[in-house]
């Protein structure tokens, strides 16, 4: 097959499941200076200028971590489209949506258009990465999938929440859970692991060209996640009883995160400024 057949046939192969959201995503993220991530004016200043230069779909990418939470919500408020990245668990991942969500009452509140975009972007293989030299081998690559179905379960009740409802009565559109870090890392491991582990509807899914291509090349997508999670919590006890602390891994992959976004962001700035000399 050609590149365009190959890319035609990975759309096709989530048809049934694209079938059951009621919008498709042309939308690109662009970040702000992490050098910014514990100066919330800082980032709601920048996020805006961001935004309002841009001429296309966009998010603005600000990390859910504590710090970050303050800088989200005000952007919604102010109406700039939010990408929150660098989240590792389902507590993390309540965090941003219960400042996505703050941001659109406020919205509602003071008469405002409660519909902005958002997404939450919940990082995956990075987990099996972190715990591949721990993990028996009857869990080795699990650990990703089981922390992306717990999270997919509370995404999902938060959906057919009450709270959730009445901003969706108001013209408020929910924010998406995404899944981002979805490339296989293990030389081992299917190359199509957490797409086909992870399809489901009223997400969206990051794929590396790489990854998209396996997919279209010899994916399969089977029956979508369960709504209630599935086996997500057997597998995490089981994780548990080999020694490994899940809450705490999730906390040091936010912070080591934030720590590579700040490598790479001086990387870059280096990088620009020899060129530019």
């Amino acid at each position: 097959m050609d590149r365009d057949a190959d890319l035609r046939r990975a759309a096709e192969l989530f048809e049934p499941i694209n079938k059951r959201t009621d919008e498709v995503d042309g939308w690109v993220s662009l970040e702000v200076s992490p050098l910014l991530a514990d100066d919330a004016e800082a980032t709601i200043d920048q996020a805006r200028e961001l935004h309002a230069k841009a001429d296309c779909n966009v998010y603005i990418k600000i990390p859910g971590t504590e710090a970050g939470r303050t800088a989200i919500e005000e952007s919604i408020f102010a109406g700039v489209p939010i990408n929150v990245t660098l989240l590792f668990d389902r507590e993390q991942y309540l965090g941003a949506a219960e400042a996505f969500m703050r941001g659109v009452e406020r919205r509602i509140d003071a008469g405002l258009d409660p519909s902005v975009p958002s997404v939450a972007s919940l990082f995956v293989s990075r987990w099996d990465v972190a715990v591949a030299d721990e993990a028996p081998a009857e869990l080795r690559n699990r650990l990703g999938i089981a922390i992306g179905k717990r999270t997919y379960r509370a995404y999902r009740e938060l959906l057919d929440s009450e709270r959730m409802q009445r901003l969706a009565n108001e013209g408020a559109r929910p924010q998406r859970l995404l899944w981002a870090s979805t490339g296989t890392k293990d030389p081992d491991a299917s190359d199509t692991l957490y797409i086909e582990g992870l399809a489901a509807p009223f997400t969206v899914n990051t794929m590396p060209e790489k990854t998209l291509l396996a997919v279209a090349d010899h994916g399969e997508v089977g029956e979508p996640l369960p709504i209630d999670g599935g086996d997500a919590e057997d597998t995490l006890t089981a994780f548990g009883d080999a020694g490994i602390d899940v809450d705490a891994l999730a906390a040091r992959l936010q912070k080591e995160g934030a720590e590579t976004f700040v490598a790479s962001w001086r990387e870059l700035l280096d990088t620009v400024s020899k060129q530019l000399a």
